[in-house]
C-alpha cells in the first residue's frame, strides 16, 4: 500500500488558516496570498492531468525567476510529475544535451527563446512546449486560466522521484541528480528545526530557483513554517537591505554579501529585524564573515550541501547538545553534520580516518539522493559497499565536531608524490596585504607531474606583486606546496552562483609548462 509522501501535501498542511494572508510579497507591489498559491498551483496541475501525460514525466524548465515559475514547479510536484529546472545561462548545446537526456514530456521557457528551445524540443520528440515570462505573461498561463481551481495532490510514496537537478558538469557532461519527495521532505523538516524557524519569519528570496539554495533551501524552509517571502526577481544590495526592516531570514551566497557590505546603508540600525543570515554554494571568505559581523553585529550561518543531498551540515543557529552545546557560528567552517546525516572522513583506502586529519568526506542520510538519472554504472561508483556517498569534496571534522572543506577531490594537487590543497593556499594568500581573494588551481608539469598556479585579485586600488605572493608563500610553506606561477587578474571566473570555476581557469593555463 502506497503512503502518501508527495512534498506539496506536506506544504499544504504547513499553510497558516487564514489562506488569505500574504504568502508572497513580489516585485511590483504584488501580493499572492496562500489561497492565490493554492489555486494557482491547482490550475497548472490540472493542465498538467489534462495533457495525459505518463505517470513521473519530467517537465523541464528554463525560465526567468518568477513567483508563477514557483507555481508551477509546486504544481508539478502536486500533479505526481518530475522537476527538471534548467540554468537561464545554458545555451543550445547544452539544453540539446539535456532534453535528449531525460526525454522530457514539456518544456517550459522564455517568450524570448521559443524559437530555438521549440526547435530543439521537436528534434528531440517533445511535443508540448510553453513559454512563461517574468511578468505573468506566456501560453503556460493562458491555458492554465480555464483550469478547475482544485486538485486532489497525486498520490505518491517517499522514494518516487521528485526533482532532477544537472550537476554542473565541469569534469564531463553533467550528470542528473535525482531527488525523491522523501528526500526533499526529510531535509526540509531537519533544517526547519535546525535553523530554528520562528512563527513571525519573513525570509527574502534573492536567489535563483534553478538550483538547490535557492529552490529547496530557501522556498521549503518559508513555505513549511507557514512564512511569506519578500521576492526579488533580481537581487539588488539597496533593495535587499531596505528588505531588512521587514524580513528577518535571509540566505544568500558570499557574492551577495560583499555586494550588500559596500552599500553604507548596511548598519546595526537597518539589520536589528533581522534573526537570520544563511550563506552557502560557495565559501566565504573569513574576510567578509569577519567584516558583516562587525557591520550587523549578526554572524552569519554558512553550512554546506550538494545537488545530491540538498543540506548536510550546518554552523549552529542554536546551542547544539550533541556538540557540547556549542554555537559558535565558526568562519571558514561549515558546523556540524545535521541530525539524521552521518559523515566520515577516510584516506584512500577507504579507512576512517581520526580527528583533524583531511580525506575525503563521505556521507550517509534520508536526503542523499536516488542515484544518477540513466547512470547506474555511476551511481554505483559513487556509493560505498556500506552505503555512504562520496561527495567528491575533501575536508576535515575536528575533535570539536566542526566540518572543514578544504576542496575538490578533482582540485587535489599532486605535485612531485606530495599531495596539495588548494584552499590551504588560498587561505594563506587571502589574508596577504591588499589581496582581495585567490584561486589556485594544478597544471601539467613535465618534471613534477603538476605544479600550482596562483591566479590572485588584488583589493580596489592597492598594489599587489606577483613575486612578492610567491616569496611570502616560500617564507611560509613546505617548498612542495609553492605555486610556481603567480598572476594578478582583475576577477576570478565564477558561475552565477557564485562559485569560482577553477575549471576555466585550469584551461587557460593548462600549456604554461608544456607547450
Amino acid at each position: 500500500m502506497t503512503t502518501q509522501a508527495n512534498f506539496f501535501v506536506a506544504l499544504q498542511q504547513a499553510m497558516p488558516i487564514n489562506k488569505k494572508a500574504p504568502a508572497i510579497w513580489a516585485d511590483g507591489d504584488l501580493t499572492y496570498s496562500w489561497q492565490d498559491l493554492e489555486e494557482a498551483t491547482a490550475m497548472l496541475a490540472n493542465l498538467l492531468d489534462d495533457l495525459q501525460l505518463p505517470k513521473g514525466s519530467r517537465i523541464a524548465v528554463q525560465v526567468d525567476k518568477s513567483v508563477e515559475a514557483v507555481m508551477l514547479y509546486l504544481a508539478t510536484l502536486r500533479a505526481g510529475h518530475v522537476f527538471l529546472p534548467l540554468n537561464t545561462a545554458y545555451q543550445s548545446g547544452e539544453i540539446g544535451y539535456f532534453l535528449e537526456n531525460a526525454t522530457p514530456a514539456v518544456v517550459v521557457c522564455s517568450p524570448a527563446n521559443f524559437g530555438w528551445v521549440s526547435k530543439l524540443a521537436f528534434k528531440n520528440g517533445v511535443e508540448r512546449v510553453f513559454t512563461l515570462s517574468d511578468d505573468r505573461q506566456g501560453t503556460l498561463l493562458e491555458r492554465a486560466a480555464a483550469m478547475p481551481r482544485t486538485h486532489q495532490a497525486a498520490v505518491v510514496d517517499a522514494d518516487t522521484l521528485a526533482v532532477i537537478i544537472y550537476t554542473s558538469g565541469t569534469t564531463g557532461r553533467s550528470k542528473g541528480a535525482m531527488l525523491s519527495h522523501g528526500n526533499i521532505t526529510s531535509n526540509a523538516e531537519t533544517l526547519k528545526a535546525y535553523w530554528d524557524w520562528q512563527p513571525n519569519d519573513v525570509l527574502i528570496h534573492a536567489l535563483p530557483i534553478f538550483h538547490v539554495h535557492g529552490l529547496f533551501v530557501a522556498i521549503h524552509g518559508a513555505m513549511l513554517n507557514g512564512s511569506p517571502m519578500i521576492w526579488m526577481n533580481k537581487f539588488d544590495p539597496k533593495r535587499a537591505i531596505d528588505h531588512m526592516s521587514k524580513g528577518t531570514v535571509f540566505m544568500g551566497v558570499p557574492t551577495l554579501y560583499t555586494r550588500m557590505l559596500a552599500e553604507p546603508g548596511l548598519t546595526e540600525a537597518s539589520t536589528k529585524n533581522m534573526r537570520l543570515f544563511v550563506s552557502g554554494s560557495a565559501p566565504m571568505l573569513a574576510e567578509t564573515h569577519a567584516d558583516w559581523q562587525a557591520a550587523t553585529g549578526h554572524a552569519i550561518l554558512e553550512r554546506y550541501g550538494m545537488s545530491e543531498t540538498v543540506m548536510l551540515t550546518s554552523n549552529p543557529c542554536l546551542p547544539d547538545a550533541r556538540y557540547n552545546n556549542q554555537a559558535e557560528r565558526r568562519g571558514g567552517t561549515v558546523g556540524f553534520p545535521l541530525p539524521g546525516v552521518t559523515l566520515r572522513v577516510v584516506d584512500d583506502d577507504n579507512q576512517p580516518l581520526p580527528a583533524d586529519e583531511i580525506g575525503g568526506i563521505q556521507v550517509k542520510g534520508p536526503n542523499v539522493f536516488l542515484g544518477y538519472w540513466q547512470m547506474p554504472e555511476k551511481t554505483a561508483e559513487e556509493f560505498t559497499a556500506d552505503g555512504f556517498f562520496k561527495t567528491g569534496d575533501v575536508g576535515k571534522q575536528g575533535s570539536d565536531g566542526y566540518v572543514t572543506i578544504v576542496g575538490r577531490s578533482k582540485d587535489l594537487i599532486i605535485s612531485g608524490g606530495y599531495n596539495v590543497y588548494p584552499a590551504e593556499i588560498e587561505s594563506f594568500i587571502n589574508n596577504l596585504p591588499g589581496v582581495a581573494e585567490s584561486g589556485v588551481v594544478g597544471v601539467p608539469h613535465p618534471d613534477f607531474g603538476e605544479v600550482g598556479v596562483a591566479v590572485v585579485v588584488p583589493k580596489a586600488g592597492a598594489a599587489v606583486d606577483a613575486a612578492s605572493v610567491i616569496a611570502a608563500i616560500k617564507s611560509e610553506m613546505a617548498n612542495f606546496k609553492v605555486p610556481k606561477h603567480c598572476v594578478i587578474v582583475d576577477a576570478l571566473p565564477r558561475n552565477i552562483m557564485g562559485k569560482v570555476q577553477k575549471n576555466l581557469i585550469r584551461a587557460e593555463y593548462a600549456e604554461l609548462f608544456t607547450a
